[in-house]
C-alpha cells in the first residue's frame, strides 16, 4: 500500500446532491432501494458491479455460513462488553469485531492468499498437488499454520464446507481456487500425517475467488456476517443476560498462581 499524500484525491463509491444519492454510478432510491438485496449491494459497493445471480447466491451462502457459531470469543467479548456498557451497543459490536485476526474470522483472508499462491505456482501447466506441496513445505519450515485448515470441533469434516462447495458446483462457479483447496487438503494429510480438514474459512475464499470476488475484500465477508450475529446476541443479552455469567465463569475457571502478600487467604 502506498504511503503518503495522493495526487488524485477522489472516491468512486458515492456522491450526492440535494435531490439524489449516487452509489457506484446508480441512483440509490431509483435503482437500488427495494430492488437489490443487501448481499447484492455489498458486492456492488465492493466491486463496482452488480453480481450475477450465481455470484449473489454464493456470496449469500458464505455470509450465512460464517455469521453464527455459538459462544465463540467474538460473541463473548461483545456480550461482556454490553453487560458493562449497555448504553452503547455499537461499542459491544465493535468489541466483538476487533478480535478478527489470523485465528478467528480473519483467517479467510490468509486462506485466500494461500490458495492464490498455489494457483500462481501451478500456472503454466505445473501439477497442482506439486505446487501445493511446495508451498505447504515452506509453511511447515517457517512454522506457519495452514490457513483455512483444521477445526477444534469439526475434526472429521466441517459440515459447512460441503454445503458451500455444493452451492458453488450448482452455480457453475467451482474453479481453480476450489481445486487448489481440495488439493491442499490431500497434500497436508500426506505430508504431515494429520487430517487437517478444509474449514469454512478456507472454503469461503475458495468459492468467492472463483466467483470473481476480490481478495482485497475477503476479510470483510466474515466481518459483515458476524456483525449481524453480534446484534442478535446483544438483543438476546437485553432479555436473557449472560454477560456477567461469562465473566464470572472465566474468573472461576482460571486459577491465580502469582505471588501473594503474607497473610493472604484466598
Amino acid at each position: 500500500m502506498k504511503i503518503g499524500p495522493a495526487k488524485h484525491r477522489a472516491t468512486a463509491i458515492s456522491t450526492a446532491n440535494a435531490d439524489m444519492i449516487v452509489v457506484r454510478g446508480r441512483d440509490l432510491c431509483g435503482d437500488l432501494i427495494g430492488k437489490v438485496s443487501l448481499t447484492q449491494h455489498f458486492w456492488l459497493l465492493t466491486t463496482g458491479e452488480l453480481p450475477s445471480p450465481p455470484q449473489t447466491r454464493i456470496l449469500d451462502a458464505c455470509l450465512v455460513a460464517i455469521a453464527e457459531h455459538g459462544l465463540v470469543p467474538s460473541v463473548q467479548a461483545a456480550r461482556m462488553t454490553y453487560a458493562a456498557g449497555p448504553e452503547a451497543m455499537q461499542g459491544a459490536v465493535a468489541a466483538g469485531i476487533l478480535g478478527c485476526g489470523s485465528v478467528i474470522l480473519g483467517s479467510a483472508e490468509n486462506a485466500g492468499k494461500f490458495l492464490a499462491r498455489i494457483n500462481e505456482r501451478a500456472a503454466g501447466g505445473r501439477d497442482l498437488e506439486q505446487a501445493a506441496g511446495d508451498l505447504i513445505e515452506e509453511y511447515r519450515a517457517a512454522r506457519i499454520p495452514f490457513p483455512g485448515y483444521g477445526h477444534p470441533l469439526h475434526r472429521a469434516a466441517d459440515p459447512r464446507v460441503a454445503r458451500l462447495l455444493a452451492v458453488a458446483d450448482e452455480m457453475g462457479l467451482s474453479g481453480a481456487h476450489v481445486a487448489a483447496a481440495r488439493a491442499a487438503e490431500r497434500v497436508i494429510a500426506e505430508q504431515t500425517g494429520k487430517s487437517l480438514v478444509l474449514n469454512t474459512s478456507g472454503a469461503i475464499p475458495a468459492v468467492l475467488l472463483d466467483a470473481g470476488f476480490p481478495l482485497a475484500g475477503m476479510k470483510g465477508v466474515p466481518i459483515l456476517a458476524r456483525t449481524a450475529s453480534l446484534v442478535a446476541h446483544l438483543v438476546e443479552e437485553q432479555a436473557r443476560a449472560i454477560g456477567f455469567a461469562l465473566s464470572e465463569a472465566a474468573e472461576a475457571g482460571i486459577a491465580y498462581d502469582g505471588a501473594v502478600p503474607a497473610g493472604f487467604n484466598p
